[in-house]
């Protein structure tokens, strides 16, 4: 079968030449062939073996698949093994499995290429933790079975908390004892001991079991009992104020670390009785949770159909995946004493000397020290102003007084507590400052001492310190002024030479002084007028010109003024109207036109109403304040269901809102699952529905888009919604299969086109089944009926799953006495069907029966009939 065509050279071949021969193999059947080429050159033999094959195929696989440590999120992860083909021709392969980890391998047989690979898809759900090493048999062919080994090591997403300086888990931190007012810190370190990236979010519980807000817990049994009210005070107490978690949120990467603060600053709760209340320490125990955000477990609320119908009660999961870390502390009121206080009285002194009072500062705390500061005052000296107190100890302080005027002093003298508090506008700024004041009083007098004045007779010549008649003038008293003295006293009370004419003339005009000549060239007022000393005669004024108003403008100003405030009146009044009117009309319904008119109001849609009810609400939880458990609780039970949504974003509002990047924090109040939907036992060729609650309790839209690929789900939808600030709602997912088994897998959902997470799919579909409700029966005669002619009874057929079934009844014995009505039928999906069995008595009928149940494409159920005949002798 192998044929040489050459030609020989008759003559030596030249250097630099070639002879070519060519072989040529053609099967006749199917075998391997072997022979040999002989090549003579001058004295040597060469021997060329030839060779010739089938064409056959040649696969070989890779020996295992290692998915590597994974978190358990119940995610579907998937993996590629390669099939490769090194052959001539096509070959063939199988695979099988009969594990229970593996969910799907795909396709499970084919043929490969000559030269070319396929390719063999294994998926695996990530929902229970553990070590996966499962074997897969692939059967090759022209190489037998090999063993492709699957392993996977499934672990919990894991949030731990770590003391910053010791690196152990802790499980509670004890702040001690702080003054109410102050702040105490202490530094934790969150540890993602898992192989994946998670955002986290810390949680305070304000509704947790065993918390304490304010309580003496070292107080006896009796006094415990009598506080029983403070649980009520403290119910509407803001927590958050109490512990502050920096930062509250952000990102851990695989098996990282993060320092975290918390910061407790207690606030001392104010009771209705008790007469030393103010000497209470008050104790707090609360618990902060750290949870991640995205996890399948994580805090989602879903609300079934009943709640969805009513919007009443919400149903909230379990929470396994999350740290819990306890928080304790005790808050202590500043008890800081004065001997003598809080009034302290100075000994009167004289201008220029100085009293002292040793006073005795004690601290009565049996905690904390304390430390004080106090603030300067006028006249009054403190030494030291600042130091420290041990506990139960006191200090001596001296307050001195040292007036720097003449009289009495009754001052408030501040004493600062100092001691770390929070920055207000920095809540990450820890600083020492003034957390509380204690309040004294000072009391002093300062009297002056008494002066001679010598009084010296003026010569004649009138200074300008001189009184009016310029007699006498005081020695070293008395200050020169600017001022030139003019009218001092009333014309009308002095008769001093007064001129006859004017003697009696009653009026209020003043005296001038002799010597006011400097006083006489200045402008003075219109309305005052001067008259001489001796004589009372009017004396001429002088006004400037330059300065001062004519009559008619006196009274044109006057005129101004008055339109002015008239006009003004008018304004405000025209204001107030048209801001009335424009309240009144300003709305999205009403826009001041009569009906009459012809035109159609407008429809109020679901969003307008939403838009309209936000204005006047209030964000719900502010970024700058600890989130807590009751109040996320609070806003999703408030949310109301809306429907009719729109799959895209339409106006600029919701464009803008559904483009943000939203935080851990927004993240954590929206509400999608539950992350696993378990349809139960499904009938092939049925279909099921179960609600995907969406729950969007931020102020803000946003855009929820599901991708599902899966053909047993392609009837579910919307797949695309715009869900407005605090609503409610759902897309329906609908599971139907026609191949029986059991069904996982994973749709994937993204917020505003960002934030990507995953929703598993649980089904067992299954085959239409009935049930009995007893396997055998017993056919009593009935009372007062011949027993020849009624024996019956009823057995009842029973769907336990969703689709109708269709059912006949088949005798076993032939000729039987028994009949069973109805003989077929249909049973709905989870209801029930009487059926009656009756025995027809005569000579030869069989007191046994036998019949199937046999159900349409479904199982098939054996009852047996038995009747019960008395004999009567």
């Amino acid at each position: 079968q192998f044929k040489l065509f050459v030609e020989n050279p008759e003559e030596p071949v030249a250097p630099g030449l070639q002879v070519t021969a060519f072989v040529e193999y053609y099967p006749e059947r199917e075998e391997d062939l072997q022979d040999r080429l002989l090549l003579l050159i001058e004295d040597d033999v060469v021997d060329i073996p030839l060779l010739g094959l089938l064409p056959r195929c040649y696969l070989e696989t890779e020996s295992e698949i290692d998915f590597g440590t994974v978190i358990a999120n119940s995610k579907i992860i998937s993996k590629e093994i390669s099939i490769a083909n090194h052959g001539s021709s096509s070959g063939t392969f199988k695979i099988s499995y009969d594990g229970a980890v593996l969910l799907n391998i795909e396709p499970t047989s084919g043929v490969v290429e000559p030269k070319s690979v396929k390719k063999v898809k294994v998926d695996v759900c990530t929902d229970v933790p553990g070590i996966t090493k499962e074997v897969i048999k692939v059967e090759l062919e022209g190489h037998g079975c090999t063993d492709v080994w699957i392993k996977a090591v499934v672990v919990e997403q894991v949030l731990k908390v770590l003391g910053a300086s010791c690196g152990n888990v802790l499980e509670c931190i004890n702040f001690g004892p702080v003054y109410f007012g102050s702040s105490k810190t202490e530094q934790i370190s969150l540890y993602n001991e898992s192989p994946e990236c998670m955002d986290w979010i810390a949680v305070l519980e304000d509704n947790a079991i065993g918390r304490e807000m304010g309580t003496d817990l070292q107080r006896s049994t009796d006094a415990a009992l009598q506080d029983l009210s403070l649980k009520n005070e403290t119910r509407d107490v803001d927590v958050s104020t109490l512990i502050l978690c920096i930062p509250s949120q952000g990102t851990l990467l695989p098996y990282e670390k993060s320092l975290v603060t918390l910061c407790f600053s207690p606030k001392k709760l104010e009771r209705d009785f008790g007469v030393h209340d103010s000497l209470l320490k008050q104790d707090y125990i609360l618990f902060l949770r750290f949870e991640t955000v995205g996890s399948q477990d994580n805090c989602l609320q879903a609300f079934n159909d009943a709640a969805l119908n009513d919007a009443a009660t919400a149903i909230t999961m379990n929470h396994p995946h999350h740290t819990e870390l306890g928080l304790t502390g005790s808050g202590l009121p500043v008890v800081l004493t004065f001997n003598p206080g809080p009034v302290i009285k100075f000994a009167d002194c004289f201008f220029g000397e100085q009293n002292q009072v040793l006073c005795t500062l004690k601290n009565e705390s049996e905690y904390l020290p304390v430390t004080f500061s106090f603030r300067k005052t006028a006249h009054f000296n403190i030494s030291p102003e600042k130091g420290k107190i041990k506990k139960k100890s006191a200090k001596d302080v001296i307050f001195s007084f040292s007036p720097h005027q003449i009289g009495t002093f009754k001052v408030k003298q501040v004493v600062d507590i100092i001691g770390t508090r929070l920055e207000k506008y920095n809540l990450q700024v820890l600083k020492t400052r003034s957390f509380h004041q204690i309040y004294l009083t000072f009391v002093g007098v300062c009297k002056s001492k008494q002066k001679n004045i010598l009084f010296k007779i003026n010569p004649g010549i009138t200074s300008m310190t001189s009184n009016a008649t310029g007699q006498f003038v005081a020695d070293g008293t008395g200050q020169c002024t600017d001022t030139a003295p003019v009218a001092i006293l009333k014309s009308t009370q002095t008769q001093i030479h007064a001129h006859r004419i004017n003697r009696y003339w009653k009026t209020d005009s003043l005296t001038a002084f002799p010597s006011d000549h400097a006083a006489t060239i200045r402008p003075s007022e219109r309305n005052r007028k001067y008259k001489t000393i001796f004589t009372k005669t009017e004396r001429d004024n002088y006004l400037d010109p330059e300065f001062s108003y004519t009559d008619f403008e006196r009274l044109s100003a006057h005129r101004k003024y008055y339109a002015d405030f008239i006009s003004s009146l008018r304004q405000r009044r025209l204001q107030k109207d048209a801001a009335r009117q424009f309240y009144i009309y300003n709305n999205s319904v009403s826009i001041g036109l009569k009906p009459a008119e012809g035109l159609v109001s407008p429809t109020i849609s679901v969003r307008d109403f939403h838009k309209e009810k936000l204005q006047f609400k209030m964000c719900p939880l502010a970024e700058n304040c600890q989130l807590l458990s009751r109040k996320s609780a609070a806003v999703a039970s408030k949310s109301s269901i809306c429907r009719g949504l729109s799959a895209m974003p339409s106006s600029t509002q919701e464009k803008q809102d559904c483009s943000v990047t939203l935080t851990s924090r927004e993240l954590h109040q929206i509400l999608i699952g539950p992350s696993t939907i378990h349809f139960g036992d499904v009938c092939v060729y049925s279909r099921t529905v179960r609600k995907l609650h969406i729950i969007n309790n931020l102020l803000v839209h946003i855009w929820i888009q599901v991708e599902i690929e899966i053909n047993e789900l392609q009837q579910s939808g919307p797949l695309s919604l715009v869900v407005p600030p605090l609503t409610k709602t759902h897309i329906p997912i609908v599971f139907e299969t026609k191949t029986p088994g059991m069904f996982k897998r994973s749709f994937t959902y993204t917020i505003n086109n960002q934030h990507l997470r995953h929703v598993l799919v649980v089904a067992k579909a299954v085959s239409v089944q009935l049930e009995l409700s007893a396997s055998e029966v017993i056919l009593n005669p009935i009372p007062g009926y011949r027993a020849e002619t009624e024996f019956r009874t009823t057995v009842r057929v029973c769907n336990p799953r969703n689709h109708p079934a269709a059912f006949t009844w088949k005798s076993i014995i032939k000729g039987t006495a028994f009949s069973i009505q109805p003989d077929k039928g249909f049973v709905e999906a989870y209801k029930d069907l009487e059926c009656e069995v009756v025995w027809h008595p005569s000579f030869s009928s069989w007191e046994e029966g036998e019949f199937y149940l046999c159900v349409r494409k479904g199982n098939k159920i054996k009852l047996k009939c038995f009747a019960k005949v008395k004999i009567h002798i």
